[in-house]
């Protein structure tokens, strides 16, 4: 692969690097809420921080199905911007436990970290190899939030 040091090239393999790493980070959690933790101890973790169960359930999904969306470069911006409230609500869920992840707990560093990702996509877009969004979708979106 020839990277250019042309600054639109450069700027939108930048973008697809943003979006592919929080696409598999995303997904990543929500696979290892579901594998690991399994779904109805993620939901009890959730509930003993006094967050509903549906919280924990769309969290699942939209990790699941954010990540894979991301990976795939399908609605880029959209997909990051709905990732917000579950990256701010990790943050939240983090911060008793101080700043560094590897602290007991997991820090809110890295929860912190991945919100500002999200913003960053959501500036950027989709970059070099997305998909294109599906035409009746796409015509429904602002335009803010298009590729």
């Amino acid at each position: 692969m020839n990277i250019s040091t042309n600054k639109l090239q450069s700027s939108e393999f930048g973008a697809f690097l943003s979006r592919l790493t929080l696409g598999v980070i995303l997904l990543a959690h929500g696979v290892l809420k579901i594998t690991v933790f399994t779904i109805p101890g993620t939901v009890a973790y959730f509930d003993s921080i006094g967050i509903p169960a549906s919280i924990a359930y769309l969290t699942i999904g939209g990790e699941v199905l954010g990540g894979a969306a991301l990976i795939l470069g399908a609605f880029p911006r959209l997909v990051a911007l709905l990732s917000l409230p579950i990256l701010a609500g990790a943050t939240w869920a983090h911060a008793a436990n101080g700043w560094v992840f590897s602290n007991q707990g997991g820090g809110w560093e890295f929860p912190l970290l991945l919100l500002v990702l999200a913003v960053i996509v959501l500036v950027q877009g989709a970059g070099s190899f997305a998909l294109k969004g599906i035409p009746a979708i796409e015509r429904l979106l602002p335009n803010a939030l298009k590729s």
